[in-house]
């Protein structure tokens, strides 16, 4: 989240959720349940700039946050395991249920286990609407396994080595409390799975410029607030002092190459200005769909090689116009000319 580690070595491997302990229980057989969720997170949902965390107390302000949402594609096993998501290890009880109803709350170690399947399934289903597995080739079109509460700071990331996994960490708001961060790590899976080389550090710039815009994009997508450049608006609460709370904006005002500081999180702003301002001209399915299309195989060198690659990108699937809209969008970033 606030770093990226993209390959980092593997931990001794934990119990899974559908190891021992699932084969001891009943699963409901069905593909489809409901769990409670943060929508994408309370501060964003309330307009509440002053809600904390309070050592994950559920206390009485964030009871309107809690929404109760249809989960889909489980296998059926009870657990939080299905097509798109695997919650393979967690601090505390895996969540269980022989009628697939994952009803909790914050003060719940399950809670997190509940919005992160949630939330990368959307995502999953989002792309697959977009035509990605059928018209273009698949993105991460597969069980993405995550680690919940077992990072002991406050931070979060995703790991490509030997497999793709996330771990999201603990400290203020657990970070799988807050939509956009397990939104944010899921776009660094999305490089992963997309042979997307991270040999520049503009590479991780932009892997760290698409994960904020990722976020934002979904959310607005499945449930919009009212600032939706802001990212992390929940988890933000525990490290900054100004408000609005935001982790990072996607529409800072920032131009390539004279505002580049060589730290990734930070110029990857640049990039999701860019995206962003993408997404405000075409709208965000088709955005998305370009946006996603031209990453395939990005060989890790600038953000003006990949501008360039989108632009060609939007100029195939929709035509100079849209091509022209694009450019623009880069153009006034100062990344292409």
């Amino acid at each position: 989240m606030r770093q990226i580690i993209v390959t980092v070595a593997v931990i001794a491997m934990l119990v899974t959720s559908g190891g021992a302990v699932s084969g001891a229980k009943p699963g409901p057989g069905t593909s489809t349940g409901t769990g409670r969720v943060f929508f994408p997170n309370p501060v964003a949902q309330l307009g509440d700039q002053s809600l904390t965390d309070q050592n994950d107390a559920d206390y009485a302000a964030l009871q309107p946050a809690y929404v109760v949402r249809t989960l889909t594609n489980l296998d059926g096993s009870g657990f939080l395991n299905g097509d798109w998501a695997v919650i393979v290890s967690e601090t505390g009880n895996p969540a269980y249920s022989a009628t697939n109803q994952f009803i909790y709350n914050r003060s719940q170690d399950e809670f997190e286990q509940v919005m992160a399947y949630y939330w990368i399934t959307e995502a999953q289903r989002y792309i697959q609407s977009l035509g990605f597995g059928s018209r273009f080739r698949p993105v991460n079109m597969g069980p993405q396994r995550v680690r919940i509460n077992q990072w002991g700071a406050d931070n979060s990331f995703a790991n490509d080595h030997k497999v793709s996994e996330l771990r999201f960490g603990k400290g203020g708001v657990d970070d799988a409390e807050d939509a956009e961060v397990i939104l944010h790590e899921y776009g660094h899976a999305i490089h992963f799975s997309q042979n997307f080389s991270f040999a520049s550090e503009e590479a991780g710039a932009i892997s760290e410029g698409f994960g904020d815009y990722w976020a934002v994009t979904v959310t607005q997508t499945i449930a919009p607030t009212a600032d939706p450049a802001c990212v992390a608006d929940w988890d933000s609460t525990s490290y900054t002092s100004t408000t609005p709370h935001c982790l990072r904006r996607v529409d800072r005002n920032l131009t390539y190459p004279t505002d580049l500081s060589g730290e990734v999180h930070h110029d990857g702003q640049i990039w999701s200005r860019a995206l962003w301002d993408i997404r405000g001209a075409l709208g965000g399915a088709r955005a998305d769909t370009v946006i996603l299309e031209a990453q395939f195989d990005f060989p890790g060198t600038t953000m003006t090689e990949l501008a360039s690659r989108t632009v060609a990108t939007a100029d195939r699937l929709y035509g100079k116009r849209v091509a022209a809209q694009v450019k623009a969008a880069f153009v006034a970033r100062g990344i292409l000319n």
